[in-house]
């Protein structure tokens, strides 16, 4: 699979995830799971996920402070998490964002590709972000992604195909075998295959970041909580949902 020379930068990637995940989390909320409207309407926000470990990956290659990249992903887990839980019902300990997961991941990747970490210390690191993402959205199916884009850094073929295994193995099997086929009449597990969309936005990849802004930088970080905040308060003070539902 060779990587087709198209211009789609970092940040014109980042902006599709966004729109995506805004679009799934606002569903998620507002439609009916037990529809086929519901569940179709969740198809798109599918690659939102694979993206946003994509870029995380890329970034610990290209940052110039890999310790302030993970700092900053764990400050926003930290003012995220009650956004999350709160737009989507969560108790304060039962879930988390999936920026706590990315930074777990980036973690991870940082230990693998370690010069001064034992060989042997690598998978222990990496299962122990693994099993500190299991509470958040996407769990250690976004650590594991994370640690493969950035081990096969520079081999796009490579990338997708441990994304896929990955993505099959950890994600969608186990999906299947929760809720099997059918769930309550509808096939939910279905479209969790929607992370395979992704496959091709990311073969549109120039390489590049596009225009380089610091208001750009720091949207993508507070779109994060922003958007669960205001799905919170569309949820909590409007009748939104009675129009959807």
């Amino acid at each position: 699979m060779e990587k087709i020379n198209y211009s789609l930068t970092a940040n014109e990637l980042k902006i599709i995830a966004i729109a995506a995940m805004f679009f799934d989390h606002f569903c998620a909320v507002f439609l009916d799971h037990g529809t086929i409207i519901g569940l179709v309407s969740r198809t798109p926000g599918r690659i939102a996920a694979p993206i946003f470990c994509y870029f995380v990956s890329e970034g610990y290659h290209y940052t110039s402070n890999r310790e302030k990249y993970i700092s900053r992903l764990l400050i926003f887990a930290a003012i995220s998490h009650l956004p999350y839980n709160l737009a989507f019902g969560f108790t304060f300990f039962q879930a988390t964002s999936i920026i706590w997961g990315l930074a777990m991941g980036l973690v991870a990747l940082a230990a693998v590709k370690s010069d001064k970490l034992p060989l042997l210390v690598k998978p222990v690191v990496v299962a122990a972000c693994c099993a500190l993402a299991v509470t958040a959205n996407w769990n250690y199916v976004a650590v594991l992604w994370i640690v493969a884009f950035g081990l096969f850094h520079g081999n796009f073929k490579k990338q997708i195909l441990a994304f896929c295994a990955i993505g099959i193995v950890f994600h969608l099997i186990p999906i299947y075998l929760n809720f099997g086929s059918m769930h309550d009449g509808y096939p939910h597990w279905w479209y969790q295959i929607g992370i395979f969309l992704a496959i091709p936005l990311l073969a549109l990849y120039s390489g590049k970041l596009g225009k380089k802004s610091k208001t750009m930088s720091w949207f993508f970080y507070v779109f994060y909580p922003g958007h669960l905040l205001l799905i919170y308060l569309l949820d909590r003070f409007t009748s939104l949902s009675t129009l959807f539902m």
